[in-house]
């Protein structure tokens, strides 16, 4: 038995000391690795759609994102049926465990680290020709572009994150537990990628590449970065450029055009668009699960590019919320002309409501029965943007091919109006800007002759944004960055349910129990179990 055991430990001795001359490690030739795989056009291609499709992860614009924006920014409150998660992401009672929010910082720190491997294997890619070579330049420039909106969205609501800025195969613990980094360090980052990606991305694409960022939606990111930091100048210069040549942006005619999927990617009814996240029906796909939006975008298999928002904010389906009465009561104000009582015609393309708010009251429009008029009594004010109840009377599933719109060029334009403004520049400029907007060939609405001081200019633009942009998650972060969000918010709740939920805290979101716990540099930084 001794002799058994001796002999045993020299086995286990040899194979502990690689003392055996012969590899026991056997390496499938035929399987891809990250150094052999993205050498070529078509798998470095595929890499970058990866990045895209990020946007439609668990967190970003197939789900969680207009629940948490619109929630937050107190453009809709919840219906009955909205419980738990949801329900507390309405009432502002969350902790640094709330799904939704954890869901969307690991989403965008995932669309960080696709984008950093494009940028890494295109950078070391050796194109064969001509054509390669300016792929390889826009592949990487749209990565960039990538990389930056997410950084945009998280020192937005985060403050200071951890900065990654390269993909690294095999890290050490250093470079995973990466510290938090100043928010002025973040920023720069972000102005960089921006300007860098400028340079190597197309004006336009032809219709099968629809939905890839252009070169205009790299300028209007930049001139939006710049807005938020308070670079006022630098936000005209570079906002300015998508008025003239070589871009060719201009307003839909049709306002619903831009929240209806057939118009979506026709650029003659739908020239306003900048950068949109693409989605198509399910029902269209006829592959793939419709629920993919609920977490399996890449895990229940087929393909799936779609949004749940129809079926869930539906007053016809899944009635999960409201559009508040305050959102409502906006589009009511002094027409600027005649001083008397105006209804905004942008009403009747954000919401379903009565005759008085100025809301639909129809729908099924299209429906072979013909128009149906919308139960208000007992369904309240609901959301029309982002609905397709013109062509159906319920949907039966969480399929909506409806894009979402990320930033558009009425956006532009009431961005370029408030760097005017914050200058102190209240004349013809951002008078004609605003104007522009109001003056949509479907909206029509009367024109300012003046916008008076620098506060009565600020407060028409404010209002300006919230009438044009409700409910496409704009609100919440216009308010944080104008530091009006704890006043206006708690007016506005304690008006409608007698509650003040909003605290000082607030202004940024608790970084994640999962980074805390994962990242010891991030968890001895955050102060008070929040941020």
């Amino acid at each position: 038995m001794k002799k058994y055991i001796k002999y045993l430990i020299l086995v286990v001795l040899i194979i502990a000391t690689g003392g055996c001359k012969k590899s026991l490690d056997l390496q499938n030739k035929s399987a891809y690795t990250y150094d052999t795989y993205f050498t070529s056009d078509a798998a470095i291609n595929q890499a970058v759609i990866a990045s895209y499709a990020t946007l439609l992860h668990s967190g970003l614009w197939a789900r969680e994102w207009y629940y948490i924006f619109d929630l937050l920014g107190y453009d809709a409150k919840n219906a009955q049926p909205l419980q738990g998660d949801l329900l507390a992401l309405a009432q502002y009672n969350f902790a640094p465990n709330q799904p939704q929010l954890e869901s969307m910082w690991s989403s965008l720190y995932r669309l960080i680290m696709r984008s950093n491997v494009v940028i890494n294997r295109a950078q070391a890619w050796a194109p064969a020709n001509a054509t390669e070579q300016a792929n390889q330049k826009q592949y990487i420039a749209e990565a960039k572009f990538l990389r930056a909106y997410a950084y945009f969205n998280l020192v937005n609501l985060y403050g200071r994150v951890p900065l990654r800025k390269a993909y690294i195969p095999l890290p050490t613990p250093e470079e995973i537990n990466l510290p938090r980094a100043a928010v002025a360090d973040i920023w720069a980052f972000i102005e960089q990628d921006l300007k860098d990606a400028q340079t190597d991305l197309p004006i336009s694409y032809a219709a099968a590449n629809f939905g890839r960022t252009t070169r205009g939606a790299a300028v209007a990111l930049l001139g939006k970065s710049y807005l938020y930091e308070k670079k006022w100048g630098e936000a005209v210069t570079e906002l300015s450029k998508l008025t003239q040549a070589p871009y060719n942006y201009a307003l839909a005619p049709v306002y619903n055009n831009l929240f209806d999927d057939p118009n979506q990617n026709n650029s003659a009814s739908n020239p306003e668009t900048i950068f949109q996240v693409m989605n198509q029906a399910w029902t269209d796909w006829g592959i793939g699960n419709q629920y993919a939006p609920f977490g399996g975008q890449e895990t229940w298999g087929g393909k799936a590019s779609h949004s749940a928002r129809a079926q869930e904010y539906g007053f016809n389906d899944w009635n999960n919320v409201f559009i508040t009465t305050t959102a409502v009561k906006a589009f009511t104000y002094t027409n600027p002309q005649t001083n008397g009582v105006y209804v905004d015609p942008r009403a009747a393309y954000t919401f379903y409501g009565d005759a008085a708010s100025g809301g639909q009251t129809q729908y099924c429009q299209q429906c072979s029965t013909g128009p149906v008029a919308f139960p208000y009594a007992t369904a309240g004010y609901k959301y029309l943007k982002y609905e397709y109840y013109n062509k159906v009377a319920s949907y039966g599933g969480p399929q909506s091919g409806i894009n979402g719109q990320v930033i558009r060029y009425a956006d532009v334009l009431l961005m370029l109006a408030e760097a005017y403004i914050q200058q102190g520049n209240t004349g013809s400029q951002p008078l004609a800007l605003i104007n522009q907007v109001r003056s949509r060939p479907s909206v029509n609405a009367p024109l300012y002759i003046s916008l008076g001081s620098q506060s009565q200019a600020m407060a028409i633009l404010m209002r300006e944004r919230q009438l044009e942009l409700t409910g496409e998650q704009s609100r919440y972060f216009d308010l944080i960055r104008w530091g009006i969000a704890r006043q206006t918010i708690n007016s506005q709740r304690q008006v409608e349910d007698g509650t003040q939920p909003f605290l000082e805290k607030n202004v940024l979101l608790p970084i994640p129990l999962s980074e805390k716990n994962a990242n010891p540099n991030v968890g001895k930084d955050i102060n008070n179990d929040w941020n």
